[in-house]
């Protein structure tokens, strides 16, 4: 399999804040919330753009990342650890996909989501 980069995401510890900037400045909307409270996927007003969030922390600072296609979330992470990465956040489940973030020995953070 190929991997796409399938999502970007601003996290923010005043994602309110985020979503008014964002808008304001780019003219961004925030029409569908997402599978937790206080998140928003972002309309950019582009026909199939790459689906872009805004979420509230799910972790402990701000957060600026984008998401890369896996088929083996397992496998992925097992791989990340042996090229010397480590796991930032351990694989979440929401409806439809498996998440992760993970970190390159440099401290890039950059997620890793699975369809399910």
């Amino acid at each position: 399999m190929s991997h796409p980069v399938v999502h970007a995401e601003i996290r923010s510890s005043d994602p309110d804040a985020t979503r008014a900037f964002f808008g304001e400045l780019f003219g961004w909307t925030y029409p569908t919330e997402g599978a937790f409270p206080g998140y928003t996927f972002v309309d950019t007003g582009v026909p199939d753009a790459l689906y872009t969030a805004i979420s509230p922390l799910q972790g402990e600072s701000d957060l600026v990342t984008f998401f890369v296609g896996v088929d083996d979330m397992a496998a992925s992470i097992a791989s990340t650890t042996r090229l010397g990465g480590r796991v930032v956040q351990e694989p979440v489940e929401v409806p439809g996909v498996r998440f992760a973030l993970i970190e390159d020995p440099q401290g890039h953070v950059v997620g890793l989501a699975q369809q399910l």
